[in-house]
């Protein structure tokens, strides 16, 4: 945070103020600023000025920021409720660039207070949820775990699955992922929910593995938030699950993004060394809309490389895009990782993969993500 600080420090004016408002969030006070136009500008010149890594023991760190800008009256600063109300609306506006993509800002606007009410109730009905989580049945919750197979290539045989997170809210239906796992990310309540899937995926997949002998060792992929990097008790809470299911830890995938390696390395290193003692597999997830760093893909035991699903849409539309799906796969093979494609929905896509070696495929075309009772059906029906 200090070079980030000094950073911002070089962005301001005769004037301005900077301040660290805790954690990593700032609030900086701009004075004489004619309209919006003024402040995007300035935002623009933070965002440039973030752009250039970190360098923190010869490892390169990159850094983005979400602002949020609303304007006011300096005279009011002498009424700290004002000054409260301007900090709050600032902070709304961040929050809504943060949910849009990264290093975006936005200009409040009071329509924004209707969002904020809006997800500060769906932030309480998560917490509610989630709180019921420990004592109820999988049935009974308002969460549930579906799965999405993931095939071969080769032999179009299922090799595994993804495992997928569902809420039905009992008064608004269902909610979309989209809308909750962000929530859950910046509340940490994501720690307990990814805990969770962890174990319903994992009895479920033991359970198929006993129905489905015949079928080549099932495997289950569970994504896991970076916000594990800094709770303790992961290692052992996966030990006591796969002891429970009596599954091999080769049976059980867990996908990071590169963010999270990135942004946590050297907890990443201790967690993944742990992950391989146990012979669990490690795959980064959306590979390429990320930093996509060769240093730190050959630096850490990855064991799966999934392409991002926005790759393998444009495949076949342009010689570009093919190329680089190509460069994706042959860099998994040169690395001896398995190469898995998500996303895929077309024939054109299956055949365009194969040709290119990737090992495996998971999208639409071979099955809409299921509840465990759809699944089982799905897995008889394709013996």
């Amino acid at each position: 945070m200090v070079s980030v600080a000094q950073r911002l420090e070089k962005c301001q004016r005769i004037g301005d103020t900077v301040a660290r408002w805790g954690g990593d969030e700032f609030a900086i006070l701009l004075e004489d600023i004619a309209d919006k136009s003024d402040a995007i500008a300035i935002a623009n010149r933070i965002q440039a000025a973030l752009k250039p890594p970190i360098l923190l023991d010869n490892q390169a760190i990159f850094v983005t920021a979400s602002i949020g800008i609303v304007l006011g009256d300096i005279q009011i600063y002498n009424n700290p409720e004002h000054v409260t109300d301007l900090l709050r609306d600032a902070d709304i506006a961040m929050y809504r660039a943060k949910s849009r993509a990264q290093e975006q800002c936005e200009v409040f606007d009071p329509s924004m207070h209707a969002y904020a009410l809006k997800r500060l109730q769906l932030e309480n009905d998560l917490r509610r949820a989630i709180a019921g989580i420990a004592s109820s049945e999988e049935q009974t919750s308002e969460f549930s775990v579906f799965y999405q197979p993931i095939f071969s290539l080769t032999t179009q045989q299922i090799e595994g699955f993804e495992a997928l997170v569902r809420w039905q809210h009992p008064e608004k239906g269902i909610i979309s992922p989209i809308d909750f796992i962000a929530i859950a990310e910046e509340t940490g309540l994501i720690v307990q929910l990814d805990r969770w899937v962890l174990k319903m995926a994992c009895h479920q997949l033991s359970i198929w593995q006993k129905e489905f002998p015949d079928l080549a060792p099932l495997t289950i992929s569970v994504n896991l938030s970076g916000k594990h990097f800094y709770q303790s008790g992961l290692i052992e809470f996966l030990d006591r699950i796969l002891e429970e299911t009596g599954l091999d830890g080769n049976s059980l995938k867990l996908e990071i993004t590169e963010s999270v390696v990135i942004e946590n390395t050297e907890a990443a290193t201790v967690l993944l060394d742990l992950l391989r003692e146990r012979n669990l597999q490690v795959c980064l997830d959306d590979f390429g809309t990320g930093y996509s760093s060769l240093s730190y893909l050959h630096s850490f035991p990855f064991n799966v490389l999934k392409i991002d699903r926005s790759f393998i849409k444009q495949l076949g539309t342009e010689d570009e895009h093919d190329e680089i799906v190509r460069a994706i796969v042959n860099l998994g093979l040169i690395l001896g990782m398995n190469v898995v494609a998500e996303g895929v929905e077309t024939p054109e896509q299956v055949s365009q993969l194969k040709n290119l070696s990737c090992h495996s495929g998971q999208g639409y075309w071979f099955s809409k993500p299921m509840n465990s009772d759809a699944m089982t059906e799905f897995l008889l029906n394709n013996l």
